[in-house]
């Protein structure tokens, strides 16, 4: 998978055809192949993304141990207000889509985003600082309690640092596709690579701010921590303005292409009684879609022609393929909500555990997430460079597989990695009873935090394969005017996905309260039932995984991708 540049061919026709269509570069003329976009550009844009996911999960990684340290939260509070948080940030870059794709354009989103970003991380620095801290010593009972202005800041400071992540999530990655044209048979398997190193790009910046960060947050002090992500975000920024002089930048077509599909669904809506004008060739798409048949020249309703009653053949399919996507997406969510965990009850799983590497150093038990970081790190190439070339040759795919065909290899994986996340739990909590050490929280079960490491390794996996199909899947099959938007419906499934994730363990920790046997997610990890809730987990994936085979098989693919009628 070696990083080249795109060479363009030798053209005879005096460079005409070395122009990218519907392209134009930083100075508003025609994008020239050679000397703008490809692996030069997307470059900086990966860049972009290594630092902006330092920084994130310089937040994310370790945010549960601060709401149950210095903030005092029960486990199942401080879940729940992580799965929010985390479901709030998956959910705006919808909004941030929408502003680009129909305003202001990916670059300038970018821009002002990440102002927001770093104004937030700013206020998230400070929150963490004011008096009263801690009296320098680590631990829960070492903070004080925090005044109420403070804790009401320090929840302003994170969503506003949301709202910037959800202007820069849709538009970065999408910019950066953009970079390369997917007309052209030379950058088409450079971009089907490109989505690779943008995901190696991303765990690797949040494989370094889970090794440092969190070891500065619970070390040195939590406004060192989050002091450095507002660093991280500024050398993201300025990285990007670096590039700036390499981009293509796509030409947005005349009015809103969400107007557009409103009026698709409007005409559907408003001519669903009216007569129509059917043709022999009109008939199979009339049962699908009416607004753009012709209306009945005898119709005694208002016939003006406008593109709130008749709109284009091409608009309907447009707004068709939008629609084909919800199974897709709907069928995923269960794949987001065990993807929730891992920052969760997967840390405060290792908090109980002997973390011990040598008799003065402990390992932060957030910093376990780092090899969810190394598995994707180390297994990318290898399937860029090596099953992939493989697969290519027996299906002819360039991909190698299809998109879905990879989506559904992942979810498999994550359906092993919550199997062996139950076992080892089953584990740890047998060995708090035979240690007598079950009444006893704070004291250190003799079980080494390494147990963990197998369910971390198949998280990884799965996210090789379905985080990055998934993100390939809804920018290609979206349409050209909506391609923000297609990376914003993706990062949606893990915004609802949080939601219900934190439903689910507000809905469990009410029931299960109430029985004889305690809460499943008990403050007291040893009384605790989290074996349960992964076995939970694992049955409800293995339903999610039947119904998303249901529907990929059906799926048929924009442009005829990959290279046969059928989807899966």
């Amino acid at each position: 998978m070696a990083i080249s540049e795109v060479a363009s061919p030798l053209l005879g026709d005096g460079g005409r055809s070395d122009y990218v269509d519907d392209t134009v570069d930083f100075r508003g003329c025609p994008a020239i192949r050679s000397k703008s976009g490809g692996w030069k550009s997307s470059l900086f844009i990966i860049g972009v993304e290594v630092s902006e996911r330092f920084a994130y999960y310089g937040i994310a990684s370790n945010l549960i141990s601060y709401l149950t340290g210095p903030l005092h939260q029960s486990n199942a509070v401080a879940a729940a207000n992580v799965n929010v948080w985390q479901g709030v940030s998956a959910m705006l870059p919808l909004l941030g889509a929408f502003v680009a794709d129909a305003y202001l354009g990916r670059y300038r989103t970018i821009l002002i985003s990440s102002m927001l970003y770093i104004l937030g991380l700013t206020c998230l620095t400070i929150s963490t600082i004011l008096p009263p801290g801690s009296n320098g010593h680590s631990g829960r009972s070492a903070w004080l309690p925090l005044p109420e202005f403070q804790v009401a800041f320090f929840f302003f400071s994170l969503y506003l640092a949301a709202i910037g992540a959800g202007g820069h999530k849709p538009c970065t990655q999408a910019f950066g596709a953009d970079q390369f044209d997917e007309s052209s048979p030379l950058e088409q398997m450079p971009k089907n690579s490109f989505f690779n190193w943008w995901y190696f790009g991303l765990w690797s910046g949040s494989l370094v701010s889970m090794v440092t960060v969190n070891y500065i947050q619970e070390y040195l002090g939590w406004g060192y921590g989050y002091g450095i992500t507002c660093l991280s975000m500024g050398l993201s920024l300025a990285v990007f303005l670096i590039g700036t002089f390499t981009y293509r930048f796509k030409q947005s077509q005349e009015g809103s292409p969400f107007t557009s599909i409103v009026q698709v669904l409007v005409a559907a809506v408003r001519r669903s009684q009216w007569p129509i004008e059917e043709s022999e060739h009109d008939r199979g798409a009339t049962r699908q879609f009416r607004a753009a048949l012709p209306l009945n020249p005898n119709c005694s309703f208002p016939s003006k022609r406008n593109n709130w009653t008749v709109c284009s053949v091409e608009q309907v399919e447009e707004v068709k393929g939008v629609l084909r996507l919800f199974p897709i997406w709907a069928s995923c969510l269960m794949y987001a909500v065990f993807f929730s965990q891992s920052s969760t009850f997967f840390t405060k799983q290792g908090s109980t555990m002997d973390r011990k590497i040598s008799s003065s150093f402990l390992v932060p038990p957030a910093s376990l997430q780092c090899f969810i970081g190394i598995s994707v790190v180390l297994f990318i190439p290898i399937y860029d460079q090596v099953l992939v070339p493989i697969a290519r040759s027996y299906t002819g795919v360039p991909s190698g597989i299809t998109l879905l065909q990879r989506i559904g290899t992942g979810l498999f994986f994550s359906i092993l990695s919550m199997v062996v996340a139950a076992l080892v739990e089953l584990k740890r909590l047998n060995v708090a009873k035979d240690s007598g050490l079950v009444d006893f929280p704070a004291v250190t079960l003799p079980i080494s935090i390494w147990w963990l490491l197998p369910q971390y390794i198949l998280f990884g996996v799965s996210e090789a394969f379905t985080m990055v199909g998934l993100q390939e899947f809804f920018y290609d099959q979206m349409p050209n005017t909506l391609l923000s938007m297609g990376i914003a419906i993706y990062l949606s499934i893990f915004g609802v996905g949080s939601f219900l994730s934190g439903f689910l363990i507000s809905l469990i920790e009410k029931l299960s309260s109430a029985t004889s046997g305690g809460s499943w997610f008990s403050t007291n990890l040893n009384k605790a039932h989290l074996d349960y809730f992964y076995w939970l987990l694992a049955g409800l994936s293995i339903l999610g995984l039947c119904v998303y085979v249901f529907f990929a098989q059906s799926y048929i693919y924009r442009n005829n991708y990959p290279s046969s009628k059928d989807g899966y």
